[in-house]
């Protein structure tokens, strides 16, 4: 089974980006499954009802999230409608939304989806790496192959996830640095993994965000409201290749395609 996971989309730029760009990446791969992360879909930081909408209209079959997902106050209002919609399964018990899905693409398979977010650099939730394994036990009786977006700022959490989890699950992908590394291997398990799988958004900016506006921050250290850079705008993510029977990748490739202006 053919799967893509789609890196940080970044404001209007990414969400244009995957719907130039994704229609045709799944028919040149042979996708049966599409998962892309939304934390920072609406504006950059945050993300709505209507940009899911039209997201989930673009042939993406789950939305994992992290830190931003809250950015959008109106969120706490509609997560819970969209069950491919998930936040970080460590927030504490009694937040709205869920950590979790198993979902179906194209080819009706069930695939499992668990979103959760590292702690070193970031905020003091509940420790990923039981929230990962209590949420796989829900799932492993429903899906044989299960995806972990490891939402972190830590390359070291990321690895210590991934081989944690190794044997365990189909894959382990990083997210939230926006910059996509060159790590991505199977580990001995049968567990895809990469530290980051890279960002969909302009590359004219640092990180997706003005180039002004973050130089302004890092010299005076005044607050600054952040906006969306434009230009160079690319779909980075991962393709994974998963034996639908055992739930083991046979293999991760990256992928980075930029978009016509």
């Amino acid at each position: 089974m053919k799967i893509l996971f789609i890196g940080d989309i970044v404001g209007k730029p990414g969400r244009r980006a995957v719907q130039a760009l994704l229609p045709e990446i799944i028919e040149r791969h042979r996708l049966e499954f599409v998962i892309a992360n939304c934390e920072n879909a609406a504006a950059g930081f945050g993300v709505t009802r209507d940009v899911v909408e039209e997201l989930f209209g673009y042939r993406i079959d789950a939305l994992t999230s992290g830190n931003h997902i809250w950015d959008k106050k109106e969120i706490t209002e509609f997560v819970d409608d969209y069950e491919p919609l998930i936040r970080p399964a460590n927030y504490p018990e009694g937040v709205p939304g869920r950590g979790s899905v198993v979902a179906r693409g194209n080819s009706g398979i069930p695939v499992g989806v668990i979103n959760v977010m590292g702690r070193v650099f970031m905020h003091p939730l509940d420790c990923p790496f039981r929230a990962a394994q209590r949420e796989l036990e829900k799932l492993k009786s429903r899906a044989r192959i299960v995806i972990v977006d490891m939402h972190a700022e830590a390359t070291s959490e990321k690895q210590a996830l991934g081989w944690f989890l190794d044997g365990k699950v189909s894959a382990v992908l990083g997210t939230h640095t926006h910059v996509q590394t060159a790590d991505e291997r199977v580990l001995p398990g049968g567990t895809a993994y990469i530290t980051d799988v890279g960002m969909t958004g302009p590359f004219n900016s640092v990180i997706g965000i003005r180039k002004d506006e973050i130089l302004e921050r890092f010299l005076t250290h005044l607050p600054k409201k952040f906006e969306v850079a434009k230009g160079d705008v690319h779909l980075q993510g991962v393709i994974l290749d998963v034996d639908e029977q055992s739930g083991a990748s046979r293999g991760i490739e990256r992928l980075s395609f930029k978009m016509n202006p």
